[in-house]
């Protein structure tokens, strides 16, 4: 689909969704129907959340994705456009509807979400460009989609490989192998070492530690900062304060923004000091993309 620009700065591939947000004032429990307020529709989905959270800080980035055949597909595409995301290479796949997620955000920020992954799960190898892979100086994927597409992207790269190992499953080694800076949360980094969910930074840290293959981890805390894991050294850097109101799409704003920062050349425990900024931030404001600050209003 065209020709490959030398020096492309990040490639996202993932999902993009239509999100439907739910306020309440406090998530229902099992079986338990609550009143909400009015809902919103808003784009979301952790792969077009990543890519607008960096090209919102001013990054040139190529999203890879696949959208439906339906009236959802123009409100992904709009969104993507207008926050300045190249979509050469987001495919449309027929007969298909596009991603959804239901998503409920009770007073204090906390949210639960369902996907209906739709036509990101039709997302395969076969939609790659290896031009732009060998092209992009950062990638940036998640696992949203098929874990197929994902390999073949890893592999394809020849830049730094970031992985946000969302939602949590067990992994390859060789596609761990091939990962330059996983950012798990807590719950993921259970998962990946095949252990009970850490609940302290030295738990974490000792989980961090036991993963083979990545080059670096970068463990989000949300309201406890991030955790950097990375030649033998452990770095905190703590949460910034903030009134929260909407968590949906803080850790997809943290990755996009470790990615810009490290576009730009800073070192990984600079990058995750700003992308704990930019993610703090965005939990000021109601909705995933919508969150997203833009570089002048981090300071």
């Amino acid at each position: 689909m065209g020709e490959v620009e030398r020096g492309v700065t990040i490639t996202v591939i993932g999902s993009c969704n239509v999100d439907f947000v739910v306020p309440v004032a406090e998530l229902p429990g099992p079986g338990e129907t609550v009143l909400g307020r009015d809902h919103l529709k808003t784009p979301g989905g952790k792969g077009a959340n990543q890519a607008v959270a960096a090209a919102r800080l001013g990054s040139r980035v190529v999203f890879v994705g696949c959208v439906g055949d339906d009236d959802l597909a123009t409100t992904i595409r709009t969104a993507l456009t207008d926050a300045g995301v190249e979509l050469t290479w987001l495919h449309t796949a027929e007969d298909t509807p596009s991603g959804i997620a239901l998503i409920t955000v009770a007073d204090g920020g906390e949210n639960t979400i369902a996907v209906s992954p739709g036509a990101n799960a039709r997302l395969s190898p076969e939609h790659l460009n290896t031009s732009l892979l060998e092209s992009t100086d950062v990638l940036l994927a998640q696992l949203e989609i098929p874990l197929e597409a994902v390999q073949a992207a890893v592999e394809a790269a020849h830049g730094r490989v970031l992985l946000n190992p969302a939602p949590a499953r067990e992994l390859p080694p060789e596609l761990l192998a091939r990962v330059d800076v996983l950012i798990p949360n807590r719950s993921e980094l259970g998962v990946l070492a095949g252990a009970p969910e850490p609940t302290t930074t030295d738990e974490a840290a000792a989980l961090a530690r036991s993963l083979t293959g990545p080059s670096a981890v970068v463990v989000t805390l949300g309201a406890d900062g991030a955790l950097v894991v990375a030649d033998d050294e452990v770095t905190h850097v703590p949460a910034v304060e903030v009134d929260a109101v909407d968590a949906t799409g803080a850790g997809d704003a943290f990755c996009g923004a470790l990615a810009d920062a490290l576009d730009r050349g800073s070192t990984l425990v600079e990058a995750t000091r700003w992308a704990v900024r930019v993610a703090g931030i965005s939990t000021t404001r109601q909705g995933a993309q919508t969150g997203m600050p833009r570089r002048e209003d981090v300071s």
